[in-house]
């Protein structure tokens, strides 16, 4: 039992007054016999034990409507007993990611678990104490109407939100609240990838889940461009989960690219060529099912003209083959663009730079790195035999290699190391290597990968347009995600633009690609998409589901009026104000029958 207004129960202490006024009544004065009363003294004595009883009944009822009326003046809580609901500390949960977007019954799960959240809030009264919190993070306490308002204006969100913080934050909030009861109330779709939390509310919990299963998905998983600079060629590589075939199509910019029909579980793979320019958004879509979220994934892509390449005599002939044959498969072109040979004879970057084949040129090659603003320097020769390790040079073998040295802080990439020192960096137009591309100083140019190797050099880090910022960046809905250095504003797939600062930004609440800019020209792209964990509809019960968020008082139902009745039931102490004033009432009534009949008695 709990009080609202404990310092009422002071009123209890009158109940000591008709018990005082029965033992005075027990004190007799000094007696003096009188003959004509004598008769009156057999009468007292025949009724003496009935005028007892009479009175302690009187001074009973006098002290029970007096207690009585304390306790109802104190407006007690009691477990199980009474009228209506008491003041409750109600936290609603709403469940508002992605998933929730899924078709049930013909309409979005998101749209009954609204219903169910609207419930509660109108079932509450004055006296509770409400708060709404969603997946995404926003906690908002109020009276019921403003909390209805704010209900109706919540929306799904692009993402999978954090529904055990939200759950923590629900906790925290009612925990904290000075009510007689505490309950935390959450309307979700039960989704098993989402509620991985261990945290128990000490408080009770109901949850509203929906009976029904999952409906049958199908998914893009992934979907990613290869390389991330096309040059014009390169290939979409996609993942489809699917129980079964579904047909799909690519579309980069506002064209369709390619059409096709994926079999179960297939992963896509297309070479594609097309004639946009530029920074393009990308995505494949899937035929729509009844959960439409997933049925499409966005990549970015940059495709522009095959870089144009020069390779000089000093480069060597393993070079100047490789050259040709990227030549004749049109991922470069014959030109003065980017420079392949001996940093000695290189006189302008971009280029590709090697050491000179005569250690005596190494004071030139040195000289002309600086020139050329390298911030790396050609050290001691090393012939002691190692290994690489690098993206698509793990395992070449080097026999022969000059150690680099850097000059200065200026940032650059390590794009491979051998003997845990670097062997090939890379930095603003130009890659620099420690080894000649001859079979002599290393296995490289034997090797099947060199080609693919010398290809995304050429393409990825020395055909970019100057001031590109690289690979695309993947994120999720509103993510606080690192940007480059200089990037001063975002532009959505419509064209639509906004500032920005700093280098960490809240990535777009919406899914897509946004392309990064830098003084109005795009330099990069960020791909905002939900977690792929979003495509698995699998469901906890909603019984199973609060069992395992409450330490004690759980409680699992299926329909929003079910959640609005256990809300206000499960673990609640009701007011017991009413009962006692009705038990005070009857004791009053009970209190003047008996003073009458004693008058009665004695007439």
């Amino acid at each position: 039992m709990s009080f609202l207004a404990p310092f009422f129960l002071l009123l209890a202490g009158a109940a000591a007054v008709p018990l005082l006024l029965h033992l005075l009544r027990r004190n007799v004065s000094a007696r003096i016999d009188f003959p004509a009363a004598r008769y009156l003294q057999r009468a007292e004595r025949e009724h003496s034990r009935s005028l007892r009883l009479r009175n302690l009944l009187l001074m009973l009822l006098r002290v029970l409507l007096l207690i009585a009326l304390a306790l109802a003046a104190a407006r007690p809580f009691v477990r199980g007993f009474g009228s209506g609901h008491g003041a409750t500390a109600v936290a609603v949960v709403l469940d508002n990611s992605l998933s929730t977007t899924a078709v049930s019954g013909g309409q979005p799960v998101f749209e009954q678990l609204r219903a169910g959240a609207r419930a509660v809030l109108l079932a509450a009264t004055p006296a509770d104490r409400l708060w709404l919190v969603t997946a995404d993070g926003r906690l908002q306490a109020g009276t019921r109407e403003m909390l209805l308002a704010e209900l109706a204006r919540v929306a799904p969100v692009e993402g999978a939100g954090d529904l055990p913080l939200a759950f923590a934050r629900a906790s925290a909030a009612v925990t904290a609240a000075s009510l007689p009861s505490h309950v935390v109330a959450v309307a979700t779709d039960g989704q098993r990838s989402a509620w991985n939390t261990e945290r128990r509310s000490p408080d009770a919990v109901t949850v509203l889940a929906p009976s029904a299963g999952p409906p049958p998905n199908r998914a893009v998983a992934s979907v990613e461009a290869q390389p991330s600079r096309w040059t014009p060629r390169g290939s979409m590589i996609a993942r489809v989960a699917s129980s079964d075939s579904t047909g799909y199509r690519v579309v980069i910019g506002e064209r369709t690219a390619a059409r096709g029909v994926a079999a179960r579980d297939e992963a896509i793979s297309l070479r594609l060529a097309p004639p946009e320019r530029g920074w393009q958004a990308g995505r494949i879509e899937l035929e729509p099912d009844d959960f439409p979220a997933d049925d499409a994934r966005h990549f970015a892509v940059w495709i522009g003209a095959p870089p144009s390449v020069s390779a000089e005599t000093s480069a060597g002939s393993f070079i100047a083959t490789a050259v040709a044959t990227l030549g004749a498969d049109g991922r470069v072109a014959r030109g003065v663009g980017i420079t392949i040979g001996s940093a000695d004879a290189v006189a302008a970057l971009p280029a590709l730079l090697l050491p000179p084949a005569d250690p005596v040129r190494l004071g030139a090659a040195n000289r002309a790195l600086a020139r050329l603003g390298v911030p790396w320097r050609y050290g001691a020769l090393d012939t002691s035999s190692t290994m690489a390790h690098g993206d698509r040079l793990e395992g070449v073998s080097i026999s022969r290699r000059f150690r680099l040295v850097r000059q200065g802080s200026t940032s650059a990439d390590t794009l491979a190391v051998a003997g845990g020192e670097p062997w090939i960096v890379a930095g603003p137009g130009y890659v620099l290597l420690g080894s000649q591309v001859d079979p002599v100083a290393t296995n490289l140019p034997l090797r099947a990968s060199f080609l693919p190797w010398l290809a995304d050099a050429l393409g990825q880090r020395l055909g970019a347009p100057a001031g590109d910022v690289g690979a695309p960046i993947s994120a999720t809905p509103s993510e606080m995600i690192a940007v480059p250095a200089g990037v001063d504003g975002l532009e959505s797939e419509a064209g639509a633009r906004r500032s920005i600062s700093g280098d960490r930004i809240t990535a777009p609440a919406e899914r897509g690609v946004w392309f990064l800019l830098r003084a109005g020209r795009r330099v990069g792209a960020i791909v905002v998409e939900a977690p792929e964990a979003e495509s698995d509809l699998a469901r906890i019960p909603a019984d199973r589901l609060a069992a395992r968020l409450a330490v004690a008082g759980a409680r699992g139902v299926t329909t929003p009026n079910a959640l609005a009745r256990s809300t206000f039931a499960l673990g609640s102490s009701h007011p017991a104000s009413t009962p006692l004033l009705l038990l005070a009432f009857l004791l009053l009534a009970a209190e003047a029958v008996a003073v009458r009949a004693s008058r009665s008695t004695a007439a």
